[in-house]
């Protein structure tokens, strides 16, 4: 069939308006990142980050396991845009930070803290969303003595859309099975193994008694009796106290009482990120259904074993792990700023 010139142009033309039409990726979206990104945008940015992670850890150790939650909150949702940030507001009261999955988490002053010095510094430049990779990558090797480290790379802009329920979609629950722990993190393309390995993370930090409730009445197969009297008690001092991730945190006293055998292997310092979950694990005493699904499952329970043999070895993999978490992108097309105040939407 012949066509016309005319007619020929006629459909160059629509075809060029349906490319314009296109949104082109937004940079800072995660396809453009490089390590060393403000090098020369704003000199320095990397050591203001880790100089008031430090201040903070030294000031409350727990900051450092907020810190370090954040950047999986963060980046699961919606991918590394500090949207987790977000205060509500009457025209969004359901943010990401207000989802029930999000309860607990902590450090927004520290974000706070370190956005206000940055923009001291270098005037709308740097984001927030970059600014929750640098103070997760500068905790996790406090907390670790410097065993967990990686180069971060950066050029991320900040998201205008949080909402709970992208939270709640997106993030795993303490209650998942194994099924729907390797289904969740298959969405965004980690392997069970990641599973595992980004588990560890819960050699740190405290959970609500209301994310482990099922643990409380799970059979002796699942959990140390003593261990769960210790949950259970701690549990009934209130609507909804928190308890340590990590029973080697575990404040002596209670430990004493339900415990006792356990008390030689407390911990002198809080905290301290290292293997001592995969141990925990297989010994049955971790706080979360999530946590124990994991030697449900062949594979998982595989890496379980494979690296309470070899802390090293999960240092190595964890930081890898939470690079990788740091490059998911913002949804193909997602609107990107750089925020003057990282907990409401306003840009320059």
């Amino acid at each position: 069939m012949k066509v016309s010139v005319a007619v020929a142009a006629a459909l160059l033309a629509v075809v060029a308006a349906l490319l314009v039409m296109v949104p082109a990726p937004v940079e800072g979206s995660g396809h453009h990142l490089k390590v060393g990104y403000y090098n020369k945008k704003c000199r320095g940015v990397e050591n203001v980050v880790k100089y008031h992670v430090a201040k903070a850890i030294k000031a409350n150790r727990k900051a450092g396991a907020a810190l370090v939650r954040l950047i999986f909150h963060d980046c699961f949702v919606r991918g590394c845009d500090g949207s987790v940030l977000l205060d509500p507001t009457p025209a969004n009261p359901h943010t990401e930070k207000t989802a029930p999955i999000n309860i607990g988490l902590a450090a927004f002053e520290v974000i706070d803290e370190i956005k206000a010095a940055v923009e001291a510094r270098c005037p709308g430049t740097v984001s927030c969303a970059d600014i929750v990779i640098y103070a997760a990558r500068d905790a996790a090797s406090i907390l670790s003595n410097g065993h967990v480290h990686f180069d971060a790379p950066a050029g991320r802009l900040d998201g205008v859309v949080s909402l709970a329920a992208d939270a709640q979609q997106d993030l795993p629950d303490s209650t998942f099975t194994i099924e729907e722990l390797i289904h969740n993190f298959k969405r965004k393309n980690f392997t069970v193994e990641e599973l595992v390995i980004l588990s560890g993370a819960h050699a740190i930090g405290v959970g609500h008694c209301s994310s482990l409730r099922a643990r409380l009445t799970a059979p002796p197969s699942q959990i140390v009796p003593a261990y769960r009297n210790l949950l259970a008690g701690k549990c009934a001092a209130g609507p909804d106290p928190i308890v340590p991730n990590n029973v080697r945190d575990e404040d002596p006293a209670a430990v004493a009482a339900a415990f006792p055998s356990f008390l030689k292997k407390l911990r002198k310092i809080d905290d301290f990120l290292d293997n001592s979950y995969y141990h925990n694990n297989l010994a049955r005493i971790v706080t979360f259904n999530s946590d124990w699904q994991l030697l449900t499952e062949k594979e998982a329970l595989g890496h379980v074993k494979e690296y309470a043999e070899n802390g090293t070895l999960w240092d190595e993999d964890f930081s890898d792990a939470l690079l990788k978490l740091s490059k998911l992108p913002m949804p193909h097309g997602s609107k990107g700023v750089i925020r003057k105040n990282c907990r409401c939407v306003s840009h320059y």
